[in-house]
């Protein structure tokens, strides 16, 4: 049950990133997230939903343009930790970013994100 949890909650939190409009990034960041989480990416710690919420926004408005975040493996929770693949690709195949998120839950929430970006370059590469 708990795996369905996060699997539910990591994919709204993906889905922020997908979101049709701008307007609807806090909302779906709030279905997923506790008000307290923290994000530990790859400029370094920051806590809250609105610091998340810039961390998504600056994805989306990547110059490139707005891309498409997946999922792309399975979530794998051996504990209350659990992590999956994910992969952003910008339009007509510009700059791709690929990479391990490891998500902690507290009441089916995520409660820490740790992002581990990775490839970076061209989606046919």
């Amino acid at each position: 049950m708990q795996e369905a949890a996060a699997r539910s909650a990591i994919d709204t939190f993906i889905s922020a990133f997908n979101a049709p409009d701008d307007a609807y990034v806090t909302g779906l960041l709030s279905q997923a997230l506790t008000s307290d989480v923290v994000l530990w990416g790859p400029l370094g710690r920051s806590d809250g939903i609105e610091a998340v919420e810039r961390f998504v926004l600056d994805i989306r408005h990547h110059p490139a343009g707005t891309g498409t975040m997946v999922r792309c493996s399975a979530v794998d929770m051996p504990d209350e930790w659990a992590r999956y693949q994910w992969v952003f690709t910008t339009p007509d195949g510009g700059p791709r970013l690929a990479g391990t998120d490891v998500v902690h839950l507290r009441r089916s929430l995520i409660d820490q994100i740790i992002v581990f970006a990775g490839e970076i370059g061209p989606s046919g590469s």
